[in-house]
C-alpha cells in the first residue's frame, strides 16, 4: 500500500495536465516512500481522459485513472479520495499552482500531529504570485462568508491543496453531499464537527490566468452552498452513522 496518494480532479485539463505530470512523476519517484497518482476525469469535452489513460499505460505502477461522468469538482475529489489507497491523501489542483517541492511540508516527518493539513495563501510566510487584486478581494469576501457561516478561524479554505490521513478521508468524504466547488468547505465543516485536528500550512501560490473559477456565477453558487451546509447540519446529514 502506498504511503501517499496524490488525487487530481481533471475537467477539461488536456492542456495543463501534461506539465503537472512532468513535475509530479519524477518528484515522487525521488521520494523514499511509495506513492500513487489518481486522476479523476469528470465531464470533460476535450482529450483529458485519453491523455490521463496514456499516463496510466506508461506508468501502470503509479498512475490510476477513473472516469466520473457527471461534471463537478466535488464529485471528482470524492471519488478520488475514496478510491485512494495511501496512508495520506493529498488533493492537488491540475494546474499545480503550488511548487511541488512544498508537498513534503504536508507530510510526516515535516508535519506531525494533524488529521487534515490545508494550504493557505493568507498566513505569515505565504506568497501569492501574479494574482490580480480584484480576484484576491473576491476571495477574501467569500472567506469572510465562510468564517461567518461555517468555519470560523480559517484564513483560506479554498486553496486546492489539502492532505488527509486515510481514515479521516474515508470518514468525511463519505458524508460529502456538495458536487461543486464548495465541497472543501463542507468536508472541513464535517471534519471539525468530528473533532479532527485541522492545521493550515503557508505556501507559495502562483496565479494561473486560465483559472476555471467564474467569479460571479461561482460566488453566487458558493453562497447558496454555505446555506446548504448549515441546513444539512441542522437536519443531521453529517451525523455519524453505523453504515
Amino acid at each position: 500500500m502506498p504511503f501517499l496518494s496524490v488525487v487530481i480532479p481533471a475537467h477539461n485539463e488536456a492542456r495543463r495536465l501534461p506539465g503537472t505530470m512532468e513535475q509530479l512523476l519524477p518528484f515522487l519517484a525521488a521520494q523514499p516512500y511509495e506513492a500513487e497518482i489518481i486522476i479523476v476525469e469528470n465531464g470533460s469535452s476535450d482529450d483529458t481522459l485519453a491523455l490521463a489513460q496514456e499516463y496510466q499505460r506508461a506508468h501502470p505502477d503509479v498512475v490510476r485513472v477513473f472516469h466520473e461522468p457527471a461534471r463537478g469538482k466535488g464529485l471528482a475529489v470524492r471519488r478520488g479520495m475514496l478510491e485512494a489507497r495511501g496512508d495520506y491523501r493529498f488533493l492537488c489542483d491540475a494546474d499545480l499552482s503550488m511548487p511541488v517541492e512544498e508537498l513534503p511540508r504536508f507530510l510526516p516527518p515535516q508535519l506531525t500531529d494533524f488529521d487534515i493539513a490545508i494550504a493557505s495563501r493568507e498566513l505569515p510566510g505565504s506568497r501569492r504570485v501574479g494574482e490580480p487584486r480584484y480576484r484576491h478581494m473576491v476571495g477574501r469576501v467569500f472567506n469572510w462568508m465562510v468564517r461567518l457561516m461555517a468555519l470560523p478561524g480559517f484564513q483560506d479554505t479554498q486553496c486546492g491543496f489539502k492532505c488527509f490521513r486515510a481514515a479521516v478521508a474515508e470518514d468525511v468524504f463519505r458524508y460529502q453531499t456538495l458536487p461543486g466547488m464548495s465541497f472543501d468547505v463542507e468536508v472541513l465543516f464535517i471534519a471539525r464537527r468530528r473533532g479532527y485536528r485541522i492545521v493550515e500550512v503557508p505556501i507559495t501560490w502562483y496565479f494561473d490566468p486560465d483559472s476555471r473559477v467564474r467569479l460571479v456565477q461561482d460566488s453566487l453558487r458558493m453562497g447558496i452552498d454555505l446555506l446548504t451546509i448549515r441546513w444539512n447540519a441542522w437536519r443531521g446529514r453529517y451525523d455519524p452513522t453505523e453504515a
